[in-house]
């Protein structure tokens, strides 16, 4: 196998240096003034790296996604497969497969499940597209954990984009805690709390935290709003907190979701 590697930061080096180590021929291209990853192959024109490749890695931002399509589009191989690993809105991924759909090109949407560093082509994956069995074929033999989740470009990214709300936002919050923290003197206690309650939970603490919020909105918002006064006054923005505030102030008319069981 062939593969070609486009954008050589952090995620694409280590996948284009693993996928090296597997055995696999590789080329790349980046724009930017990146260190070029051992065994990779590296062209200053992305249309010369793409010559004879059988997969095609797109590892790049949102931003880069369609360039990086539209930058070779013309001379991939119509047998090779266009796989796009950046965390893209389900439109670009849609957009995408139609772009590789009009040049007959088999295209698959990869969602990373986790952090790259420490796992490279070991980063736990999605794929959907109607490329994203051959993906899987290709990519499982290697060693690297992805499963497929249907034909339709952008079910992957939806999967991982829903994740994020929760995994990112938790980050959010932790980080304007440990900040508050800090200003009262306090974030040894409060880390070494948080760390007692997130080590310890399972599926009965979310759902006491999502079935709970219900009966007990009004008492939480005024939790909630005692917090806020808290920051405040202490000179910390409490960007995450308010935004609390007004999920509870909506609650009595929305109501919290079902969850399965």
């Amino acid at each position: 196998m062939k593969a070609c590697v486009f954008g050589l930061g952090e995620a694409g080096a280590l996948f284009g240096s693993d996928l090296a180590v597997a055995g696999v021929e590789v080329t790349g291209f980046d724009p930017r003034p990146v260190a070029t990853p051992g065994g990779v192959t590296r062209f200053d024109d992305p249309r010369a790296a793409v010559v004879g490749a059988d997969l095609v890695l797109a590892l790049t931002a949102q931003d880069d996604a369609l360039g990086a399509l539209a930058q070779a589009l013309d001379r991939i191989p119509d047998s090779a497969l266009y796989a796009d690993l950046s965390t893209s809105a389900p439109a670009v991924k849609r957009t995408l497969a139609g772009t590789c759909a009009g040049r007959h090109l088999a295209f698959v949407d990869v969602a990373l499940m986790s952090p790259v560093p420490g796992k490279g082509l070991r980063t736990p994956a999605l794929t959907s597209g109607d490329g994203a069995d051959r993906y899987v074929s290709l990519l499982a033999p290697l060693g690297a954990p992805v499963s497929a989740v249907g034909p339709e470009p952008g079910e992957a990214a939806t999967r991982k984009l829903l994740r994020s709300v929760m995994m990112k936002g938790l980050a959010a919050l932790v980080i304007e805690a440990m900040r508050a923290a800090e200003q009262v003197d306090r974030a040894e206690w409060l880390w070494g709390n948080l760390v007692e309650e997130i080590t310890g939970a399972d599926e009965t603490l979310l759902r006491r935290l999502v079935e709970g919020t219900g009966p007990h909105a009004v008492r939480r918002l005024h939790e909630m709003e005692a917090c806020q006064s808290l920051l405040e006054s202490i000179g910390v923005e409490p960007t995450m907190t308010r935004s609390t505030v007004a999920s509870l102030a909506g609650i009595p008319t929305m109501g919290v979701p079902d969850l399965p069981r």
